[in-house]
C-alpha cells in the first residue's frame, strides 16, 4: 500500500519543494497549512507572516500544480496560548525566549503531527534543513542539514524518537541553491521567493513594541544597578536591553559597563564589567535527549547557545533526566537565559535544553 505523507506547506520554496519531492517519490501526498494567530486592529495587518492570504494562495497553487489535496488548519488559539503567551510571559520573567523551539515542541511536531496521523498519514514532512538517520540499533538520529548556513537542527533539538520515526525532512539533503534549482525544475512559481525572517507573529518585526503592548510592566523605567547594589542610573524598560549590550546605557563608570542580567522582581537592569559579563558555564533545564535517555555520565560535546552561534567545545554533565550543567573551555559573553543550549557530536544533534537564569 502506498504510504501517505502530510506535508506542512507555507507557500515558500522549501516546503513546496518538499511536497514536490514526496510526489516524485511516489507517496500519497496531502498538503496542510496552519493558520496562526495574529494581532487584530491598528497594531497589526491582521495576518501572521507565516500565513498571509498571498502565502495561502501560493501554497494552494503549488498543491494544485502537484495534484494533491490541500487543507488549512485553524491553529490560532493553540498557537496563541502555547507560543505567543509563552513568549510574553518568559520576557516578563527576565528571559529571552526562542519561540521557534517551543513551536516545534508543542505545535509543529505535536499538534500538527497528531493531526497528520489522524488523517491516516504515515509521516509528516516539512521543509526544514535537517536530516534523520536510523542507526544500526534501530534508534533514530537527528543530523544537521547538508547546507551548514541553513541548518535548522538547533530548533529541532526538542524532537525525540516518537517524532523522528514519523517525520521526514526532504530538503535536508540539499543546499539552498539546489532547492531553488529543484523548484525551477519542477516548474514551481516560488523558485525565487525570498526566505521568511524573524518571528512570524510580530507584525512589524519589532518585538519590543509588541511586548510593550502586551505586558506594560516590561516597559516601566527602573534602576540600573551593579551586582553590589549600587544604583548608577535609570533604564527605559527591561525590554529595551539585551545581554552584552554596552551602548545606550547612559551611565558613566571608570571602565566600560555591559548588561549582564536583569532582576524582574526589582525591575532592575544589572550591569557589570567585561569580566563579569563572560561566563564559562551554564545550567539548562527542560532538557530533552533525541535518544530518549540522558547519558549516564558526563559527555564531551559541542554546544550552541543561540541559533546562529558557533558550536563551542564543552563538558555536559546530567544533573537529572531533564537538567544538565555545561562547562565550556573558554568564557562566552552572550550566554542568555531562555535561549536553547543544544548539544552536538559532530553532525549529530544529541538534544538540548533551556538556559536557566544565573544568580545575579
Amino acid at each position: 500500500m502506498t504510504k501517505r505523507v502530510v506535508v506542512a506547506m507555507s507557500g515558500g520554496v522549501d516546503s513546496s519543494v518538499a511536497a514536490a519531492l514526496m510526489v516524485e517519490q511516489g507517496y500519497d501526498v496531502v498538503g496542510i497549512m496552519m493558520r496562526l494567530w495574529a494581532e487584530d486592529g491598528d497594531n497589526a495587518r491582521g495576518h501572521n507572516r507565516c500565513c498571509t492570504p498571498d502565502q495561502m494562495d501560493d501554497a494552494r497553487r503549488i498543491a494544485d500544480m502537484l495534484g494533491i489535496p490541500f487543507y488549512v488548519l485553524d491553529t490560532r488559539d493553540v498557537f496563541k496560548g502555547a507560543i505567543v503567551q509563552f513568549f510574553i510571559d518568559r520576557y516578563a520573567a527576565g528571559d529571552t525566549p526562542n519561540p521557534c523551539l517551543e513551536c516545534n515542541r508543542h505545535i509543529r511536531f505535536e499538534w500538527l503531527l497528531n493531526n497528520a496521523l489522524s488523517l491516516d498519514a504515515d509521516y509528516l514532512a516539512t521543509g526544514h534543513y535537517a536530516r534523520i538517520r536510523q542507526a544500526e540499533d534501530g534508534a533514530f538520529q537527528l543530523l544537521k542539514g547538508l547546507d551548514d548556513a541553513k541548518d535548522q537542527s538547533y530548533v529541532l533539538s526538542v524532537m525525540g524518537q516518537a517524532q523522528l520515526s514519523k517525520v521526514m525532512f526532504p530538503v535536508g539533503e540539499y543546499t539552498k541553491p539546489q532547492v531553488r534549482e529543484l523548484a525551477a525544475k519542477f516548474g514551481l512559481p516560488v523558485a525565487s521567493k525570498h526566505d521568511s525572517q524573524d518571528l512570524c507573529f510580530l507584525p512589524d518585526n519589532n518585538y519590543r513594541t509588541f511586548l510593550r503592548r502586551h505586558r506594560e510592566q516590561i516597559a516601566q523605567p527602573g534602576p540600573i544597578m551593579t551586582r553590589a547594589g549600587a544604583v548608577l542610573g535609570e533604564h527605559t524598560g527591561l525590554v529595551d536591553y539585551t545581554i552584552g549590550q554596552r551602548k545606550g546605557l547612559g551611565v558613566a563608570a571608570a571602565e566600560p559597563l555591559y548588561v549582564i542580567g536583569a532582576d524582574p522582581a526589582r525591575n532592575a537592569l544589572i550591569v557589570g564589567t567585561a569580566d563579569e559579563l563572560g561566563r564559562d558555564s551554564l545550567t539548562a533545564t527542560r532538557v530533552s535527549w533525541v535518544s530518549g535517555a540522558a547519558p549516564s555520565e558526563p559527555i564531551e560535546a559541542q554546544v550552541k547557545i543561540r541559533y546562529k552561534a558557533k558550536p563551542m567545545p564543552a563538558m555536559v554533565t546530567p544533573l537529572s533526566a531533564t537538567r544538565v550543567s555545561v562547562q565550556f573551555e573558554d568564557k562566552l559573553r552572550d550566554i542568555t537565559a531562555g535561549q536553547g543550549a543544544v548539544f552536538y557530536a559532530g553532525e549529530v544533534c544529541l538534544g538540548g535544553g533551556i538556559i536557566e537564569r544565573p544568580a545575579i
